[in-house]
């Protein structure tokens, strides 16, 4: 095999969770473009059909399936879903999640659960289910979504921090386990990008240009950014790399 066609999924299905907007649509935007059948997942019934739209229009397939991840027993009903359309699910890509900010005196415990289980009861109980099946076919790959809070502490985020850490912590764990099975488990962690979720810092003048600043390339991420690391992670490419944190933040960390 070549080394351009190491890269390419063609005939793979990958599912991407949290795949509506931003990071989660521009990864599965790019996993089609290398060739894989996406199947999309966010939380609404037709919240996908944006991204279907540009993958179809791109050449490539799509469907979804939605899913709470806030909810362990819809999820199951999910992962049953998912395995209707196919029974061997090639890539992983676990994006879906979410954050709220209260300081920590003041976090209320009911959103620490929900936090907690959207960003990684429900990513471990999906790496779970269709890591076992990559095991029995002798193969897979799984992509976490981590964050530079999985290497930081932050302010007045400590259910995402945790949550994020803990996707780190998972990542290698699992890749402890399962490389060995060739299923690759690795986790990218995204730097700032301009999404719905960071729009308010953006529309900050003083806190955009601090972080801008901080940023050697000089600017911010845009969702087609992780394009790459995503589809490299995916591919045959990364088959030895295992339980590692790809970082795609512009140089952050860097400083």
């Amino acid at each position: 095999m070549s080394i351009l066609d190491q890269f390419s999924l063609k005939g793979k299905i990958a599912l991407v969770t949290g795949a509506s907007r931003g990071l989660g649509q521009g990864m599965a935007i790019a996993l089609a473009e290398a060739g894989a059948h996406v199947i999309c997942s966010s939380s609404s019934s037709n919240g996908c059909d944006k991204t279907i739209s540009i993958i179809k229009n791109n050449g490539g397939t799509a469907n979804q399936v939605a899913a709470d991840l806030s909810n362990r027993n819809e999820i199951n009903t999910f992962i049953t879903k998912v395995n209707e359309i196919s029974d061997s699910i090639d890539i992983l890509v676990n994006n879906a999640g979410t954050i709220t900010r209260h300081p920590a005196t003041e976090y209320p415990l009911d959103e620490w659960d929900m936090v907690l289980q959207v960003n990684l009861s429900a990513v471990f109980q999906l790496c779970q289910a269709f890591g076992a099946k990559m095991i029995e076919n002798g193969g897979g790959k799984i992509i976490n979504t981590a964050s530079l809070l999985s290497y930081s502490g932050g302010i007045t985020v400590p259910a995402y921090t945790s949550s994020k850490h803990g996707i780190a912590g998972l990542t290698k764990a699992l890749a402890n386990e399962w490389a060995k099975d060739g299923v690759n488990v690795n986790a990218i962690a995204p730097g700032y990008f301009k999404t719905d979720n960071t729009q308010a810092l953006q529309d900050n003048t003083d806190r955009n240009k601090q972080i801008t600043g901080r940023i050697p390339s000089e600017k911010w991420g845009i969702p087609s950014d992780l394009g790459g690391a995503v589809v490299f992670l995916a591919s045959p490419a990364s088959n030895y790399i295992n339980g590692h944190l790809l970082t795609v933040d512009g140089g952050w960390m860097a400083r």
